[in-house]
């Protein structure tokens, strides 16, 4: 676990056989490099996040087409969550391949009309990304992210999944500690990381902004399951905005990941923190413990030692 505040780390521990350098894949945890990937693209002026899918596949002639960029990256696009029972996994060689196959499947809703966290959608605004810079997957990633942010040992690519190496933009990303940390720290710093312009603040505060809309979102979402309370502007692009001030605003956003990872930002102790782990799902399963849903409590945590920390200095002073 890694831990900063105002830009300094506080905390910086490994526990049991894990080291600085384990690599783990992080799950959805990689959708927030994701939409930061896009997001260099659209500011380098090759992508808008208006732009539909059949701008750059006029092949998908049907609803899913109209979709736009940003509602690929915000689970409102209608595409279905994962591959359906009875149509080939998500293993092939290309992202190309991977979004060929999309076409074959019918939308869950029309596009921009519900709010449905998954990870296809996430396929089809990579290779948007590829066809507008003429590049792979990985290479725009690394280019525009990783080696900015000096992130060494992070990727998308290989997964081998079933012997395939198309990249999973929703879900196949590994990394360590310290590469995450980096990225926390650039969106923390809007879009800057020492002294580097890695994205414009303007597509920092497009990511953070809520990108639902109108579309519906279900009882029991995973804000609400996690927070004890409803709102509707649940989720930006490539994050879940957990908190929000009286103004609307994120206060606290993060991208948690089913396999035991959490990077969140916390504006109201200008903290950001990454906890990496592996967690079995099958024997997790069994004690009915879900790291997706548990581990949102760490924020909070960090929270009260510092209410505590500043109560106690208080009272010092007061003495």
């Amino acid at each position: 676990m890694i831990i900063a505040k105002d830009n300094q780390i506080i905390l910086d521990t490994c526990y049991g056989n894990y080291t600085t350098d384990t690599v783990v894949y992080i799950a959805s945890a990689g959708k927030w490099l994701a939409a930061a990937t896009i997001a260099a693209v659209v500011d380098e002026g090759k992508l808008s996040w208006n732009d539909p899918v059949n701008k750059w596949l006029p092949e998908i002639k049907d609803a899913k087409g109209n979709a736009t960029l940003v509602q690929l990256l915000s689970h409102t696009s209608g595409y279905p969550d994962y591959q359906p029972k009875g149509f080939h996994r998500d293993d092939y060689q290309t992202l190309k391949e991977s979004v060929d196959s999309l076409r074959k499947l019918p939308l869950d809703t029309l596009p921009g009309t519900k709010f449905h966290y998954g990870g296809l959608a996430m396929q089809v605004a990579g290779r948007m990304a590829e066809l507008s810079t003429g590049k792979a997957w990985e290479t725009i990633f690394q280019e525009k992210i990783a080696q900015p942010l000096e992130m060494k040992n992070t990727h998308f690519t290989p997964v081998h999944q079933g012997g395939g190496h198309s990249p999973m933009l929703g879900g196949g990303a590994r990394t360590v500690l310290h590469d995450y940390a980096n990225f926390l720290n650039m969106i923390s710093n809007n879009g800057i990381f020492r002294g580097k312009i890695i994205l414009s603040e303007t597509s920092v505060a497009e990511m953070q902004r809520d990108q639902v809309g109108i579309a519906r979102v279900v009882v029991n979402e995973f804000v609400e399951k996690v927070r004890e309370s409803r709102h509707h502007g649940i989720y930006g692009l490539g994050e879940w905005r957990e908190e929000l001030d009286s103004d609307g605003n994120a206060v606290l956003i993060s991208s948690p990941g089913w396999a035991g990872t959490y990077p969140w930002i916390d504006k109201t102790t200008h903290t950001y923190g990454f906890f990496i782990a592996h967690v079995t799902g099958v024997k997790a399963g069994r004690d009915h413990f879900s790291p997706f849903y548990s581990s949102p409590v760490l924020p909070v945590l960090v929270r009260d030692m510092f209410k505590q920390t500043f109560d106690k200095k208080k009272s010092i002073k007061l003495q």
